[in-house]
């Protein structure tokens, strides 16, 4: 029997909407990495983007356990000496764009080269309810339904 090995005009993608709301940003975005990827498909070849078109809404709403809230820190630099620059979660989730903690958190889950920033192309960020992809039809996923550690109860 030989490998199977998955061509890329063989692919299939499905377009798939998560409902972050109440969600643990980091079991989220192992199961968003997951999806991108493909692993979830018997089909999975590595070298191959046979992962899903995904789609998040209401990632403002996405809650980090513990004190990682007020604790976690987001580090860049602007390429200047002693240009090192942080900002924590909590800033980052009541400013502008309070998506790009879950969006950062699957960028660092997806492998670092020209397949990952590929595969981070299928992914699609909404902070609010509303998006503009209808016209796919996606399907619902219940990450919460996944694990009882998904969701955080009040």
């Amino acid at each position: 029997m030989k490998t199977f090995s998955q061509k890329p005009a063989e692919v299939e993608k499905k377009w798939v909407i998560i409902d972050a709301e109440q969600l643990v940003v980091g079991r989220l975005a192992t199961v968003i990495a997951n999806r991108l990827r493909g692993k979830h498909k018997a089909t999975f070849t590595p070298h191959v983007d046979d992962g899903d078109y995904i789609i998040v809404i209401n990632a403002a709403k996405a809650v980090l356990t513990g004190n990682k809230y007020s604790d976690k820190k987001y580090y860049w630099h602007t390429g200047y000496p002693g240009g090192i620059k942080e900002r924590t979660a909590r800033q980052i989730f009541e400013g502008r764009f309070p998506e790009r903690v879950l969006e950062k958190a699957v960028e660092r889950m997806v492998p670092r080269g020209p397949l990952g920033r590929r595969q981070m192309k299928n992914l699609r960020v909404y902070p609010g309810p509303d998006h503009p992809h209808e016209a796919q039809q996606p399907v619902v996923l219940d990450v919460a339904a996944l694990n009882s550690k998904n969701k955080r109860s009040a």
